[in-house]
């Protein structure tokens, strides 16, 4: 059995979910055996499972502890131990999102398993073997891994969501017998982001800025050339430090990961920090006055020329385009 434990917040999943368990039912194809999912999050998920069975799962365990409507990391792995205790699965596998990278860090320690985080691939067979992203994003590692079960995360926006409805599907209720010292931590609460329109994760544009934007003052053209475009404005760590956007909007290792249709890259240099976070971008355009700016190499299109003159223009020829 190959298990996916599925992230939810308040009944809603990102896309990375559906990437994991689409190289989850891959994995279960190859390996002859049948996809399961654990929803081990708030009673209003279980509005969830349609969808699951639509991405090939066959089994869906719900738990209905509303103390898990808040992320508590240690909870969740005890429940997951628990599952492993009692289904034996072969593979157990989530998103490479920071929570599911936590959730299986305590998994693999209580358990004392062996841990394989953002794989982009996965071989089965006598000797079961992963690639994953090391030095963030910078080279691919092969590894094997010994223990029983198989525990990995799955890169975010390396595989392609792709529905495959199960033939059968079941939904049971699992008691985890979860104790007061399971939630030693525990989420407080959860600040809704104050930004308007649509985010970074689910933009179809991003507009990002770095360093040659100079001030914050200098993002209102970026902002105007994403409104025009119905994107979002992110930014490098530079921007972020720096005052001129908020932390929410950093893009890179230690920032949101994106995966637009377009990425327009305005005055950043290309760190691999920094390119770790746009690499799901379907196309990078760079605006660098720097013709040397490593972020050059990644591009898809390049304007070598000064933002301040280059968006401007950008931003007219839209609306003349237009007609506005």
């Amino acid at each position: 059995m190959i298990v996916v434990w599925i992230e939810d917040q308040g009944g809603k999943v990102t896309d990375a979910v559906w990437e994991a368990l689409t190289m989850g039912r891959r994995l279960a194809q190859q390996m002859d055996q049948p996809l399961a999912a654990l929803l081990a999050g708030a009673p209003e998920a279980s509005g969830l499972t349609d969808q699951l069975k639509e991405y090939g799962v066959s089994r869906v365990w719900l738990t209905g502890d509303e103390r898990l409507a808040r992320w508590a990391p240690q909870a969740q792995a005890r429940v997951l131990a628990r599952l492993i205790e009692q289904e034996r699965p072969q593979v157990v596998l989530a998103a490479a999102t920071d929570r599911g990278n936590e959730l299986l860090a305590y998994l693999a320690a209580r358990l004392q398993l062996g841990l394989a985080t953002n794989c982009t691939e996965v071989h089965p067979g006598d000797d079961f073997t992963v690639t994953r992203l090391r030095w963030g994003g910078s080279l691919l590692e092969e590894a094997r891994l010994l223990s029983e079960p198989k525990l990995l995360t799955v890169a975010l926006h390396v595989n392609a969501p792709e529905p495959q409805p199960a033939e059968s599907f079941q939904i049971e209720q699992f008691v985890a017998q979860l104790e007061e010292r399971d939630f030693i931590i525990q989420m407080s609460k959860m600040e809704e982001s104050a930004h308007e329109g649509v985010s970074l994760a689910e933009a179809k544009v991003v507009v990002g800025g770095g360093r040659g934007v100079g001030n914050a003052e200098g993002f209102k053209s970026l902002e105007e050339l994403a409104q025009l475009l119905g994107g979002a404005v992110g930014g490098s760590r530079v921007a972020t430090n720096n005052g001129w956007r908020p932390h929410a909007d950093q893009i890179g290792q230690t920032g949101a990961q994106i995966a637009p249709e377009l990425y327009i890259a305005c005055g950043i240099s290309g760190a691999i920090q920094h390119v770790v976070g746009c690499k799901g971008a379907k196309n990078i355009l760079v605006i660098n006055k720097d013709p040397e700016a490593p972020f050059f190499a990644r591009a898809d299109y390049g304007v070598v020329g000064d933002l301040r003159e280059v968006i401007p223009a950008l931003v007219e020829a839209i609306r003349r385009e237009r007609g506005d």
